[in-house]
């Protein structure tokens, strides 16, 4: 089942959960327009199988957006994209670093920069995001 909604403002993610559980439909996925970060992650926690948003906060922020106070923007490093290109690809740590002449530690800590930037850690996302900012 595919439930569309315009918005998922605060606490309206896990809201939105509890309710899909309590009717039983456990095989849904939510599309949005926009979704704050935070409610997609509540979604995807309260057992929904997946959601599509055409926005989220850390897509408005690359765009050059606020989130809250309209001077926050994104600054992703040469090295970032290289290393978000060889996620899209589908490669592991360390395979990236062989490529790049870095170790998979130094990998490691240039995903967890970038996701501190885009406010997720999750791999398919940080490259979905990227994708959508024109980064890759």
């Amino acid at each position: 089942m595919c439930i569309v909604v315009g918005e998922i403002s605060d606490g309206e993610g896990e809201e939105l959960a509890r309710t899909l559980q309590r009717r039983g439909l456990p095989r849904v996925v939510v599309l949005a327009r926009h979704a704050h970060d935070a409610e997609i992650v509540a979604l995807l926690a309260g057992g929904v199988r997946g959601a599509v948003v055409g926005e989220t906060d850390a897509l408005a922020v690359l765009a050059g957006r606020s989130r809250e106070d309209g001077r926050q923007k994104l600054d992703v490093s040469d090295r970032e994209i290289e290393v978000l290109r060889r996620v899209s690809e589908g490669r592991s740590n360390r395979d990236i670093g062989n490529e790049l002449g870095l170790s998979a530690l130094t990998v490691k800590s240039h995903l967890a920069r970038i996701s501190r930037k885009l406010g997720t850690g999750d791999r398919a996302q940080l490259v979905a995001i990227a994708i959508r900012a024109n980064l890759l």
